[in-house]
C-alpha cells in the first residue's frame, strides 16, 4: 500500500470503495489466457497461476474468443463458503471469493484495483459449486454512466452475455470435462440480486476470518487492535501462520 505495507488481495483491500461502489482485484486481463487467481492458502494470498496435476493452467481459446473475454477478478472480503448450501443452487460455494467480470473498454492490468458498478450476476454451477459471476463495469470507464442494471448491458453490447453464458458453459471441454450448469435456466438476475449476494458474501468472510467458521487451510490475516487493518510487516504475518 501507499505506506510501505504488504497486503493481502483477498483480506485487506476493503470491499467497498463508496457507497454502491466494490473494489475489484484484477486477476486476469481481458484477452489473455493464464488461469490466475488469489491464492486463497499462502500467506498474505498473491495471485499465482492455477496448477493441475504439475501443470501450469492456461484457458483454451473458444472460437470464436480469444482468453478471458472480459477483465476477470474477484471482490475482496467475500467468500463463497463451501460448508454453506445456497438456498437459490442448492449448492455449497467454491471456497473463494466472489468473482466478476468487468465489462468496461479498458484492458486493466493484472493485480490492479478498480472501483466498479454492479450490474447483474450469473450463478454458474461448476463441478457441483456455486460459483457466482458478477458483472459489472469500472466506474471510470468512459461509458460507465449508461450503465445502471443488466438490462443496459443487454441493450448497449448485445450478444455480450449471451456469449458470457457460452464462454463459461464451454470453457473446460477443451481439458476434457463436461459442460458447465447453471441455475435460474442461465439467465442473468439484476442488479439488486446481485448485492445482495455479494452481501451475503461478505457476511461469510467475516465469520471466516473472526473463526466462527473454520476455513479448513485458508490463510488468514493475523490478529490485530482496532486500529490495525493490515500486517505491518511480513514476518509478522509469518509468525501468525506458524502459530
Amino acid at each position: 500500500n501507499e505506506r510501505g505495507q504488504y497486503v493481502s488481495p483477498f483480506h485487506d483491500i476493503p470491499i467497498y470503495a463508496d457507497e454502491d461502489v466494490f473494489h475489484m482485484v484484477v486477476e486476469v486481463p481481458r484477452w489473455s489466457n493464464a488461469k490466475m487467481e488469489i491464492s486463497t492458502k499462502d500467506p498474505l494470498n498473491p495471485i499465482k497461476q492455477d496448477v493441475k496435476k504439475g501443470k501450469l493452467r492456461y484457458v483454451a481459446n473458444l472460437f470464436p474468443y480469444k482468453g478471458y473475454i472480459w477483465n476477470y477478478g474477484a471482490i475482496p472480503q467475500t467468500w463463497e463458503d463451501p460448508g454453506h448450501s445456497d438456498k437459490h443452487t442448492g449448492c455449497c460455494g467454491d471456497n473463494d471469493p466472489i468473482d466478476v467480470c468487468e465489462i468496461g473498454s479498458k484492458v486493466c492490468a493484472r493485480g490492479e484495483i478498480i472501483r466498479v458498478k454492479v450490474l447483474g450476476i450469473l450463478a454458474m454451477i461448476d463441478e457441483g459449486e456455486t460459483d457466482w459471476k458478477v458483472i459489472a463495469i469500472n466506474v471510470d470507464d468512459p461509458d460507465a454512466a449508461n450503465y445502471n442494471d443488466i438490462n443496459d448491458v443487454e441493450r448497449l453490447k448485445p450478444g455480450y452475455l449471451e456469449a458470457t453464458v457460452d464462454w463459461f458453459r464451454r470453457y473446460k471441454v477443451p481439458d476434457g470435462k463436461p459442460e458447465n450448469e447453471f441455475a435460474f435456466n442461465a439467465e442473468f438476475k439484476d442488479k439488486d440480486f446481485a448485492v445482495d449476494i455479494i452481501k451475503s458474501t461478505h457476511d461469510y468472510w467475516k465469520a471466516l476470518v473472526t473463526k466462527k467458521t473454520d476455513g479448513k487451510g485458508i490463510s488468514l490475516p493475523p490478529p490485530c487492535d482496532s486500529a490495525c487493518t493490515v500486517p505491518t510487516d511480513v514476518d509478522k504475518w509469518f509468525h501468525h501462520q506458524k502459530n
